[in-house]
């Protein structure tokens, strides 16, 4: 078997762009990939069109082998995009060995561990940016199930907050709470946004609230910074979704700081390099919980890695609060109901794409998520 084609689909929904990939091979499997990421669809969707050269031809049985010629030997870093371009083309690879093989994702990267994994709603808070607003959304999402909730308060902030600013995101905060009641879970986004004096006088302030992690309280490259905001704030500190490369999760956890780790197996270049970082925070007595904010298939692959590693928290899911017609985008048997993601058990990723609703939703035009535009939280364009 060879791979003989790659197709990619660049998708709308009304806050950003989706990219899609299909590979081909010459017995007539195809297996799909995702290579999102904010702002760069075309840049990506090039990339793969520069790098597909190095992969047809190839054996999707091999997929190390594919990814060391897509990232290690053209002797370039191309960051976040790159990562992306490797991913989404050796994702199709392992759905294309599952559907070969007759078999789950999860057993060709260690079996099934668990039949269930909690998720924690994002993307629930759209609308005005007030307590009474984000307290009615809570309630919302409780209502359907979810047990934890993420979410950022701190509006168009920028390094620091005015004590007007500061005083109002922790209200959102405390009325989420009073909300939901002491049961819920509560993830605090931070974005990347705060210098560590900033992010160290936060993230004392959400103690009393009882939050489950402050998620990238400063810039996620500064690897330093985030081990000293961790070291001096009583709440457990999440970070990692913007790592593109296995070495800087070995350097993090170097620091015996963070515990809650979060690849993005787009960024991060698929499927391997997950379970890579997923092996290493295993041995560093670290969690993993995937981030999960990009497209359907990104769902897929978390649910996967979820499903095999006894490490695996919580999987992030978007899924319940976008666009009718997003779930029917892709044709699968995934199963999300009472907070709770059900492993599906149909070959490969166990999804295809729904080539109808590709063409009807086709991108016309760039759209991404600017975190730094005032009523951002409203996600539209």
């Amino acid at each position: 078997m060879k791979i003989s084609k790659i197709d990619t689909y660049i998708v709308a929904i009304p806050w950003k762009n989706w990219l899609f990939v299909e590979v081909h091979t010459d017995d007539g499997l195809t297996g799909i990939g995702e290579a999102t990421v904010n702002a760069f669809a075309r840049t990506v969707e090039a990339a793969i069109r520069e790098l597909e050269s190095l992969v047809i031809g190839k054996d999707p049985f091999q997929p190390r082998r594919m990814t060391e010629a897509l990232r290690r030997d053209i002797y370039t870093d191309g960051g976040q995009a790159h990562g992306c371009a490797a991913a989404a083309i050796e994702t199709a690879c392992f759905d294309i060995m599952g559907k070969a093989l007759n078999t789950p994702l999860y057993n060709l990267i260690g079996g099934k561990y668990r039949d269930r994994m909690r998720t924690y709603a994002n993307g629930w808070y759209r609308g005005e940016r007030t307590p009474e607003n984000f307290a009615q959304c809570a309630k919302d999402a409780v209502a359907i199930g979810y047990t934890a909730l993420k979410f950022d308060p701190f509006g168009d902030a920028y390094r620091v907050l005015t004590r007007a600013e500061e005083d109002l995101s922790i209200d959102i905060i405390a009325a989420v709470r009073e909300a939901v009641g002491p049961s819920v879970d509560l993830l605090i986004e931070g974005h990347s946004r705060f210098t560590v004096a900033t992010a160290i006088t936060i993230g004392r302030r959400l103690e009393p609230m009882r939050v489950g992690w402050f998620e990238e309280p400063v810039p996620h490259h500064r690897i330093s910074s985030m081990v000293e905001v961790c070291r001096n704030v009583p709440v457990p500190v999440a970070t990692g979704e913007s790592y593109h490369t296995t070495a800087q999760f070995a350097e993090l956890m170097r620091h015996e700081a963070v515990h809650i780790l979060q690849p993005e197996p787009m960024s991060l270049g698929g499927i391997q390099p997950i379970v890579d970082v997923a092996s290493m925070a295993e041995a560093h007595n670290c969690v993993i919980s995937p981030h999960c904010a990009q497209g359907p298939i990104g769902s897929y692959i978390s649910m996967h890695v979820g499903a095999a590693w006894a490490n695996f928290y919580l999987k992030e899911h978007f899924d319940d609060f976008e666009v009718d017609w997003v779930k029917q985008l892709l044709i699968g048997d995934m199963k999300h109901e009472g907070g709770y993601l059900y492993v599906s058990d149909a070959p490969g990723l166990g999804a295809e794409l729904n080539h109808d609703l590709l063409e009807k939703h086709k991108s016309t035009d760039n759209r991404f998520f600017a975190l730094f535009k005032p009523g951002w939280e409203t996600r539209e364009q």
